[in-house]
């Protein structure tokens, strides 16, 4: 469906073919998977599939919520007409049966239409588009089949690690595209035409401006993935959407999923036209069953206090590993400084790190190998590390979509987690709103104020120690530098606007 109007300017949707095809004739099946992939795809325990066979276009659009119609009944990923292989990949990787969003988006995609799906943190989004995409290319490898769209970089490379592991029978051929690595070697893998290309927006519509020949490569792809969708179509985004789909051929299936409806996917919705199915597994914001909520009111200089009691009491209580969320780049890198000063092996995730020393210190995460990582909203999208038991919010989101995002890290696929909020007096208003829109009161987080202050004098030494290294290596200035950078291209672009 094309979009009109002066919000989106650019062809989201597009209307494919109204022809009826028979059914592909039966392909030759891949030899089947190892049983034991170095990498697992998102939420091991579900998978789905679709593929870009035509139909009759649906008269209008099609909106469906929850899992309560006949698509339920699927109880097995053959049931949703998957190629064998795939079956079998999903078994191997401990994909036993779909989930409700599989369910419900892999036969639509498998018939032809465009998707747009909203379910929960951990519910199998990623395999819903993923495999339909997979099934077309078990049928003829050909070009760049599909162009896959993340917000960040770190999910880029995990989504591109998922596709690849759930096409290793295929031998699929996959790049990821995002900044802080060489754009020259990214511009001739793109040239080689690899069956997906996992990109940032940013990067994939620099390396088309620099070479505008790039734009030929996707001439023929025929599956556009939007993930994070809500926050891809974000106007941070537009110009370099626009690059990339005036590179893209109108006859296309585009997915676009996500935790999170946003006002500018409500638009796109409501301007969809015929082949479009909508998904919504729930109206508003909504945090899994399996996820206990909690807060600590706290004094704003207690805050590392508070961190340091909690982390020191997670092999007490079973947890395996934690992430903590700060709003602030410096406040990542301070913290950081704060537990190498204690001693606590931990890593930090923000944007002022060189993209190597970012997957680096993801890497030494999931891999177990620190228990504890610390992270601005940049790690709060789509990453699926399983043994994340526990979300700390340092500093309280501003919004509750952000909230939904961050503790949506932690009880993935039907596991357990816990989340803890840290409030101010100043965060009250926010945790109200926040628990008003999840349509949860969370329960106070008891604490023993003794061993909370046990280790003051340690605790602010530290504190001390980590903002002279903040100064002494630099940081301070670089967070100076963005700010100065921030205000330049807001004056650039209202000029521009003007």
């Amino acid at each position: 469906m094309e979009v009109e109007g002066e919000a989106r300017p650019f062809l989201l949707f597009s209307k494919p073919s109204s022809r009826r095809t028979d059914p592909p004739p039966a392909q030759p099946q891949p030899p089947k998977p190892d049983p034991t992939p170095a990498v697992q795809p998102d939420d091991a325990s579900s998978g789905d599939s679709g593929s870009d066979s035509d139909a009759d276009p649906a008269p209008s659009l099609i909106t469906e919520h929850g899992d309560s119609c006949a698509a339920a009944a699927a109880a097995s990923f053959a049931d949703l007409g998957l190629s064998d292989w795939l079956v079998d990949v999903c078994s191997s990787l401990g994909m036993r049966r779909p989930t409700a969003v599989q369910r419900r988006c892999i036969p639509r995609a498998l018939a032809g239409e465009n998707v747009l799906g909203i379910a929960e943190t951990g519910s199998g989004k990623t395999a819903a588009f993923a495999l339909p995409i997979l099934h077309r290319l078990g049928e003829g490898p050909f070009g760049v089949a599909a162009l896959a769209l993340s917000p960040t970089r770190e999910l880029a490379a995990q989504l591109a690690e998922q596709f690849r592991a759930l096409g290793s029978p295929l031998g699929i051929r996959c790049l990821a595209a995002i900044g802080g690595f060489d754009p020259l070697g990214q511009a001739k893998g793109l040239a080689r035409r690899p069956h997906v290309v996992v990109a940032t927006p940013g990067r994939i519509a620099t390396l088309i401006k620099n070479d505008p020949d790039l734009a030929k490569v996707f001439a023929r792809t025929k599956f556009l993935v939007l993930d994070e969708a809500d926050r891809v179509v974000d106007s941070n985004f537009e110009e370099d959407l626009k690059v990339i789909f005036d590179c893209l051929p109108k006859k296309r299936q585009t997915f676009l999923f996500s935790a999170t409806m946003s006002e500018n996917l409500r638009s796109l919705l409501e301007l969809s036209g015929s082949k479009s199915y909508f998904y919504e597994a729930y109206e508003g914001f909504k945090t899994v069953e399996g996820l206990k909520q909690q807060y600590i009111h706290i004094p704003p200089d207690g805050k590392e206090l508070h961190l340091v009691y909690l982390l020191s009491k997670m092999k007490e209580d079973n947890i395996r590993s934690a992430i903590v969320f700060v709003s602030t780049c410096r406040a990542c890198q301070y913290l950081d400084f704060v537990l190498q000063e204690l001693g606590r092996p931990a890593v930090s995730l923000h944007s002022h790190k060189a993209q190597s020393l970012r997957l680096s210190a993801l890497h030494r995460f999931k891999s177990g190998q620190v228990p504890v990582l610390i992270s601005t909203d940049v790690g709060s999208r789509g990453l699926d590390i399983p043994t994340v038991d526990l979300v700390i919010n340092y500093d309280i989101p501003r919004f509750p979509r952000d909230y939904i995002h961050r503790v949506g890290r932690t009880a993935r696929a039907t596991r357990g987690g816990l989340s803890i909020s840290f409030v101010t007096q100043r965060d009250i208003c926010l945790l109200h709103e926040i628990e008003d829109d999840v349509g949860n009161r969370f329960d106070a987080y008891e604490c023993d104020d003794k061993e909370v202050t046990k280790d003051i004098t340690k605790v602010f030494k530290a504190r001390r120690l980590a903002n002279m290294r903040m100064v002494d290596e630099g940081h301070e200035d670089k967070v100076q530098d963005r700010r100065d950078q921030k205000k330049r291209d807001q004056a650039r672009k209202r000029k521009h606007e003007e």
